[in-house]
C-alpha cells in the first residue's frame, strides 16, 4: 500500500453568527445558530466516465473501506477579519 496526502482548503463567505466549537479531541466544528454543529470532510463522489456526473455511493461497505483507509485527517477553521 502506498500513502496519498490530500490537501483540503475552502474559502467560503458564512454568516457573522456562526462560531467555532472545540471538539473533546482538541479539533474544532463549526456551530451555527440552530443549535447544530458542521464539520466540513471528504466526501468520496464517484462516476464510470470523468466528464460525466459525479455522485456519492449508495453501498456503505465501499464508503466504510474507503474510509477505512483514512490514516489521519486534518481540518482547520479560521475566521479572517478584514
Amino acid at each position: 500500500m502506498k500513502k496519498l496526502n490530500v490537501t483540503i482548503k475552502l474559502e467560503m463567505s458564512v454568516p457573522d453568527d456562526w462560531e467555532l466549537a472545540a471538539t473533546s479531541e482538541g479539533g474544532h466544528v463549526l456551530k451555527l445558530p440552530n443549535g447544530q454543529f458542521l464539520d466540513i470532510a471528504i466526501e468520496p463522489l464517484f462516476a464510470s466516465d470523468p466528464e460525466e456526473t459525479w455522485a456519492s455511493t449508495e453501498d456503505d461497505d465501499v464508503l466504510n473501506d474507503l474510509l477505512d483507509m483514512v490514516d489521519s485527517e486534518e481540518v482547520a477553521y479560521e475566521f479572517v477579519t478584514h
